[in-house]
């Protein structure tokens, strides 16, 4: 497949997935946690990964997915579209997707992988970002999916459907909407306003509570989001200048995001101000303006 097609797909994965989820939105959903109190996962979750790999597998059913929930092996009932639930009966996907040119229609047999392949192509999905968001009926929430080739991006989309907003990266350029965007042109840090982004743990609110410090001391203003991925698309759209974590991330929660603010012409490193990798520590992305003391922020959370 090539480059525009992948940008194309998963621009109509990510739509796909988003529509399953925004029919859940504010309806009532049975919660569950999973790694902590904070930690939430419902079955509009599950349903709207099922749906993005649905999408995918019709179009590239040999390539492996990393999913937030965990990708089942399934099955696929060729032109009807019917699929298998997790209790094995058939339910009809939300919606069509139509095939690429070419594409094969056998089942993803292998299901998912747990870590991002450092060959080849895979695809990296976020049915629901900002989850708590969405069980608490606010619109900041986000379908994300990412492609990546030899464990790098090289096409990502992020949609917001109660929003109404679109994020699709290609070749060096950005589109919300389908209209251009890029980074912000501020250079004074007391212009800025900078998210800290990913959530710290109850045993790590000291360093949460250094990285809030040091945004009130240097920068003008913050915003807590509570989803990743609207952050990052937020830095690479200009209407946030920065956003900062110093904790471990999850590709599902950044990668997309990542490669949005990249490919808008910004800046995004560790916390040792190193390219950003999905398998690093912490993640700083900026608009390139006073990165260094973006960073800063995020390295005085280390001494707490």
């Amino acid at each position: 497949m090539d480059h525009p097609c992948r940008v194309a797909l998963t621009e109509r994965a990510a739509r796909a997935g988003g529509a399953v989820a925004l029919d859940s939105f504010r309806t009532d959903l049975a919660v569950e946690t999973k790694s902590g109190k904070t930690d939430v996962v419902t079955a509009a979750d599950r349903a709207a990964q099922d749906r993005v790999v649905n999408v995918l597998d019709g179009a590239v059913p040999e390539e492996p997915v990393v999913g937030e929930e965990r990708v089942e092996p399934r099955s696929t009932d060729g032109a009807s579209g019917a699929r298998h639930d997790r209790e094995g009966g058939p339910r009809k996907a939300n919606g069509e997707a139509r095939p690429v040119s070419g594409a094969r229609s056998e089942p993803r047999a292998e299901g998912g992988v747990e870590t991002v392949p450092e060959t080849g192509s895979a695809w990296i999905v976020d049915p629901i970002d900002g989850t708590n968001n969405y069980v608490r009926g606010l619109r900041t929430w986000a379908t994300s999916v990412a492609a990546v080739t030899d464990g790098e991006p090289v096409a990502a989309a992020t949609v917001l459907p109660a929003l109404g907003d679109a994020y699709v990266a290609g070749d060096g350029a950005v589109r919300l909407n389908d209209d251009p965007v890029t980074v912000s042109d501020r250079t004074d840090p007391e212009t800025f306003t900078v998210a800290p982004t990913i959530w710290w743990g109850f045993d790590r609110r000291d360093e949460y509570a250094a990285i809030l410090e040091g945004i009130v001391e240097r920068f003008g203003d913050l915003r807590r989001v509570g989803c990743a991925q609207a952050v990052l698309a937020r830095v690479a759209d200009g209407s946030l200048d920065a956003a900062i974590t110093n904790v471990e991330t999850n590709p599902w929660d950044t990668v997309a995001g990542a490669h949005l603010v990249r490919q808008a012409g910004g800046v995004v490193t560790d916390i040792e101000g190193e390219p950003w990798h999905h398998e690093g520590r912490g993640l700083v992305a900026s608009n390139g303006e006073a990165h260094e003391t973006v960073l800063a922020t995020a390295r005085e959370a280390e001494s707490r």
